[in-house]
């Protein structure tokens, strides 16, 4: 009998699961692919906290599942100490199936343990959970969200004390405190009923007050908020994609002046189904087709749309031709980058000792905007809690500013108060750019070309291949495997110069065959670099995902040949790699 067997069967002949639970798990008994994929491994628990699909087992979120990271996340409290159990938990949670159900379980079990939380009573987003974190003084947080996954996720993200997620030690030793308990139905079993929870003075929530709070702070980002006032009429489209957005977003452009915002009515109102945007993923311009048919009806050249919880923005902008583009999670953050920047400086309001962060996946133009206003650009690994890192290391406790932090994936962040990506605040400036833009008899996709006449062209692009269940993870771990121990051999007749192997921590030259230490820090990445321009290629595991990621970006002053050379490069690398995977 195989271990995922041996676990289906404990779960199933525990008379303490709940009636549902038992139910599922006796609907997939002749199901084997269905046990195994439910069983083989218990949900992994990293610096992202929880997140996969929802039902009954191990390798599912389901209230089990929940309370034991809950439980091990309290007992990290417990050990840290008694001014982190009185400072206590920040938690709030966004339209996805059983969020409010999570979140109040996580609310119950700290307080059983002693430790005060401070509960959101709606659904509120990914970022004003970070902000709650600092404002509230608390030593870390929980949002229940799996962010843009399609409606079978959800998911369970830990914070620190800084308001970023929670870091890799930290992780570590939540993870080691899970691990000690496998009595699923013990931990829930030991719980404080609601009512009680809540009459607990351990107990409070988040509210309207608190929303004010974020609102004033957002408004104090504002660059030109005048411009705002003067283009009042500006017709701009948003969609929450049925998600956290609408009031936070529409508070914030009511307060700067704007009084043509049109709502996709239809992805208004929270719901954990996305009926119409079945990957609410404003990347995706299906996910974004309803927002697109409103600005054509209401002659609008910009829409924006944010995720279910708020964290990534999207934009369409109208062409020259009248059709309408979703732009890139680069090109995005280019103009975004830009635009503060350089507002600042003709203000002067922009610092010395002014940097910016974003990652090694994302567009190198970045390094020519840095260059331009005298600014320092650092590139991190993939995920937020490393830009957070540099405003913390840098910028709270140093002497340095933080201007502006980006991922390709479409997470912004300007200001220091809120540490992961802040489709809010994204929201406002991108708004704010149009506004300016339109005083001056431009729209954002103008800007856009002008900004690649300033510093070349950029043709970048991310792909996914997909790989599902247990198979799937042992093929991208195989891909990932093989293209480590063939590095010297190159790929096919790419020309590559380096490979930065961030797992190892080496350097591979290729024209002199030579490997030596990079001093990077460690991830599952593998980053190439073409020649000695700004040409690169990068393949990793997605961490949230069943999927591998290949990101390549080709920059030249002529657009058809760094588009030439992007498809040229980028089918020969997917080929590759999806010959590894299916070997």
């Amino acid at each position: 009998m195989s271990i995922a067997r041996e676990k289906y069967q404990l779960w199933l002949n525990n008379p303490n699961f709940d009636p549902v639970t038992k139910e599922e798990l006796e609907s997939i008994s002749d199901n084997s692919e269905e046990i195994e994929d439910r069983f083989y491994q218990d949900l992994a628990f990293g610096t992202a906290g929880l997140r996969g699909v929802l039902g009954a087992g191990t390798n599912r979120m389901n209230i089990y599942t929940v309370g034991r990271a809950a439980d091990g996340f309290a007992r990290y409290f417990k050990e840290r100490g008694e001014d982190f159990c009185k400072r206590g938990l920040a938690i709030s949670y966004d339209s996805r199936h059983f969020s409010p159900e999570f979140a109040e379980l996580v609310a119950r079990i700290f307080v059983t343990y002693g430790i005060r939380v401070v509960l959101s009573d709606e659904l509120r987003p990914t970022p004003m959970l970070s902000f709650a974190v600092r404002h509230f003084n608390c030593a870390g947080g929980v949002m229940i969200t799996a962010s843009h996954n399609p409606k079978m996720y959800n998911g369970f993200k830990a914070y620190g004390e800084d308001g970023g997620q929670l870091g890799a030690q930290d992780a570590d030793v939540v993870l080691e405190k899970m691990n000690e308990r496998d009595d699923f139905t013990d931990i829930i079993d030991s719980v404080l009923p609601l009512d009680e929870a809540q009459k607990s003075e351990l107990w409070h929530e988040m509210g309207e007050e608190f929303d004010l709070i974020y609102n004033d702070m957002l408004l104090d980002l504002a660059i030109n908020p005048e411009a705002c006032k003067a283009q009042k009429d500006l017709a701009i489209v948003y969609t929450p994609l049925y998600g956290t957005g609408l009031k936070p977003v529409m508070r914030v452009l009511d307060s700067l002046g704007f009084e043509n915002i049109k709502v996709v009515e239809e992805q208004s109102k929270p719901n954990g189904d996305f009926p119409s945007a079945p990957y609410p993923n404003p990347e995706v311009r299906e996910a974004m087709s309803l927002g697109i048919e409103l600005a054509e009806k209401e002659n609008a050249d910009l829409l924006i749309a944010t995720d279910p919880d708020a964290d990534r923005t999207g934009v369409a902008v109208r062409t020259k031709d009248g059709d309408f583009i979703v732009l890139t999670g680069n090109q995005i953050g280019l103009l975004l980058m830009e635009y503060i920047l350089s507002e600042k400086s003709r203000k002067g309001k922009l610092p010395d000792k002014s940097f910016s962060v974003t990652t090694v996946v994302s567009t190198k133009l970045t390094r020519k905007i840095a260059e331009y206003y005298n600014t320092d650009l650092t590139e991190v690994l993939t995920g937020f809690k490393n830009i957070a890192e540099q405003i913390l290391n840098r910028d709270e406790q140093g002497d340095e500013h933080f201007q502006f932090g980006f991922e390709e994936s479409i997470g912004y962040l300007a200001g220091t108060k809120v540490r992961d990506k802040d489709a809010i605040v994204a929201t406002m400036l991108i708004a704010e750019m149009a506004a300016v833009a339109a005083q001056e008899e431009k729209t954002l996709y103008d800007n856009l070309i002008d900004l690649y006449a300033k510093y070349g062209y950029g043709a970048e692009k991310t792909i996914s291949i997909e790989r599902t269940g247990m198979k799937g993870a042992e093929q991208i771990a195989k891909a990932m495997s093989s293209l480590r121990a063939n590095k010297t051999k190159g790929i096919g007749d790419i020309s590559i110069s380096t490979i930065k192997d961030f797992q190892t921590d080496e350097i591979t030259d290729l024209v002199s065959g030579e490997t030596k230490p990079a001093g990077i820090p460690q991830s599952n990445v593998l980053l190439y670099e073409l020649g000695d321009d700004l040409d690169w290629f990068a393949v990793r595991p997605s961490g949230t995902e069943p999927k591998i990621k290949i990101y390549s970006g080709f920059y030249s002053k002529d657009e058809t040949e760094a588009k030439d050379n992007l498809e040229k490069v980028s089918s020969e690398i997917v080929a590759h790699i999806e010959s590894l995977l299916d070997s």
